[in-house]
């Protein structure tokens, strides 16, 4: 059906559901590989990092973002992490006629004195709330950054397969054994939104520049994707939340590198009340070479 912007909405996307306890590991990889020629996205069931713990790090990230404006503010900086300006000030979308409606605080890690060179991609040291305002909150924010970063390696050798590779491919210490990643934990608020529109918009149609992306979100949908973005017009296809899962797409690094087997598929948020996610933007080491995998070219199908 078409919304008011005359824009093709599908009740909800089919997407493919990996158990990474199912012990079959390469029927994991082949409904992997299905879902990421197909859509570009999937879910991730019994992950690892237990619900208590996911429970605590959304706790404490609205914490965060109900703090008063002046105190998120001391941790802003011009680079990319620390706190980042409610997002209309930002980003317009011309498809939905409307400006973007968020805040988000980002982390970048792990933060060794190697990657605190402000010159390299993405190194320099992160920006912490204080202890006195927010106890805890940084020790609760590193042990999730490396759980994520734990997932993402698992998820990692399922690809691997899946693309006729070696299992532990992504496991060498210049690609995800010394990661860079990138984490974005994410608040869309209804204030100020104009109260004419069916929706709000909380991010413009894009794609991830990451490898993969595992994004942790609240029961409150608006996750949208589109798989044919010239199509006319496009159809949105809504991702639902599931319960104690990730959802797992993959970015324009790793279409690339797989010669375009697997898909970066655009997508944006739309919303209609007050919604958190976690955004874990999975990189590898600024050492690693971006090419093409051995196993997806040939003299007929040469690296684009």
């Amino acid at each position: 059906m078409a919304d008011q912007n005359g824009l093709e909405t599908k009740v909800s996307a089919a997407l493919n559901c990996i158990d990474l306890s199912d012990p079959d590991i390469q029927k994991s990889a082949a409904s992997l590989k299905q879902a990421c020629m197909d859509s570009g996205f999937f879910y991730v069931i019994n992950h690892g990092i237990s619900k208590e713990f996911m429970d605590e790090v959304f706790a404490q990230s609205k914490k965060f973002f109900e703090l008063p404006f002046d105190e998120k503010m001391k941790l802003w900086v011009e680079r990319n992490r620390g706190y980042k300006q409610p997002l209309k000030n930002q980003f317009f979308d011309q498809e939905t006629n409307q400006q973007a409606h968020g805040e988000a605080y980002s982390l970048v890690g792990p933060e060794t004195e190697d990657d605190l060179d402000p010159e390299k991609p993405l190194c320099g040291p992160n920006v912490w709330p204080s202890a006195d305002v927010l106890p805890g909150w940084k020790e609760t924010m590193l042990r999730y950054q490396q759980e994520a970063l734990n997932l993402g390696r698992k998820i990692g050798r399922i690809i691997a397969l899946a693309l006729d590779l070696d299992v532990d491919f992504f496991g060498k210490p210049e690609i995800l054994g010394n990661a860079m990643p990138y984490v974005s934990f994410n608040h869309y608020g209804v204030q100020d939104a104009d109260p004419s529109k069916e929706y709000i918009l909380g991010t413009p149609a894009h794609s991830d520049p990451s490898l993969i992306t595992l994004l942790a979100t609240d029961e409150v949908p608006g996750l949208q994707i589109c798989r044919n973005i010239h199509a006319n017009p496009r159809v949105w296809e809504n991702v639902v939340p599931l319960k104690d899962a990730f959802i797992v797409n993959i970015g324009d690094m790793l279409e690339r590198m797989s010669n375009c087997v697997f898909r970066s598929t655009m997508h944006r948020v739309l919303f209609r009340q007050e919604r958190y996610t976690i955004a874990y933007f999975v990189y590898p080491s600024n050492d690693a070479m971006i090419e093409c995998f051995p196993t997806c070219k040939s003299e007929e199908k040469p690296p684009k």
